[in-house]
């Protein structure tokens, strides 16, 4: 593996789990506006490697994300195209990990504030260790978390999600996975054995079969609920004509493993 020391997002795949680490630790991994350039393009990338079939996002040092990167933002308070491009940017990143046709496993340690809980909010699934913490607290700064705000009110309840916008205080992680802002919450020392056997998990899947599920999951959700009965009964109809939906019934009847061709 090539020295990476200098990458801003290092990128590391193995059995099918590409894992991406935000590599800027002494800057509490912020999202200026290279970190976001440099996560899009490794998105970008991703999304048609057919080696990944699981994404996890990672982060080096005690801070996963700490938000924005002020002094970036400070130093370019003049510029009102600087600032709309680095939001919009930003906002392109988030959808695409929606977009993503490979689910996305946050591993949090650490602090995720701003910006950074948005990221967390955006990922399909999350897994935090028990020391992580995480806030919107741009109302402290007098900057509403408005962009983090849109993830956050999509993966929790109203009520909490406003409590976090209006007060900006920190939520530990356990508050974090009893609102649902993160799936678990395990011991800091198994936290990569905790995300990467849910990963191993997911990657056994079959990826065409995911891609679908993940695409139907975000369209039907911004639906009524007829419409999106439609929707997804199309979906699976539509599901029932490829070759691993045919394979995963004929094994589940013969009781063997599916041979996936991820088509």
């Amino acid at each position: 593996m090539s020295d990476q020391t200098d990458v801003l997002v290092k990128k590391y795949t193995e059995n099918g789990i590409t894992t991406l680490t935000m590599n800027k630790p002494e800057r509490r991994n912020s999202l200026s506006m290279a970190m976001l350039e440099a996560l899009s393009a490794e998105l970008e990338a991703v999304s048609g490697d057919a080696e990944t079939r699981v994404v996890v996002l990672a982060a080096a040092g005690q801070v996963f994300c700490a938000g924005h990167d002020l002094r970036e933002v400070r130093d370019q308070l003049g510029s009102y195209e600087f600032q709309l491009k680095l939001f919009n940017l930003c906002s392109r990143v988030m959808q695409q990990i929606v977009n993503l046709p490979k689910p996305v496993i946050a591993r949090v340690a650490g602090v995720a504030t701003a910006a950074g809980c948005q990221l967390v909010a955006s990922c399909d699934l999350a897994v935090a260790a028990d020391t992580a913490r995480f806030a919107t607290p741009g109302v402290n700064i007098g900057l509403f978390c408005s962009t983090p705000m849109v993830a956050l009110s999509r993966n929790v309840p109203r009520k909490h999600a406003m409590e976090m916008l209006l007060t900006g205080e920190m939520v530990s992680a356990i508050k974090a996975e009893r609102i649902g802002l993160v799936n678990q919450v395990v011991d800091e020392q198994v936290l990569d054995e905790s995300v990467y056997r849910l990963a191993a998990t997911i990657a056994g899947k079959s990826a065409f079969t995911l891609k679908i599920g993940k695409e139907a999951f975000y369209r039907q959700m911004e639906m009524g609920l007829a419409e999106a009965y439609d929707y997804t009964s199309e979906v699976m109809a539509n599901n029932l004509q490829a070759a691993d939906a045919r394979e995963g019934i004929c094994a589940f009847l013969d009781k063997r493993a599916p041979d996936w061709k991820d088509e």
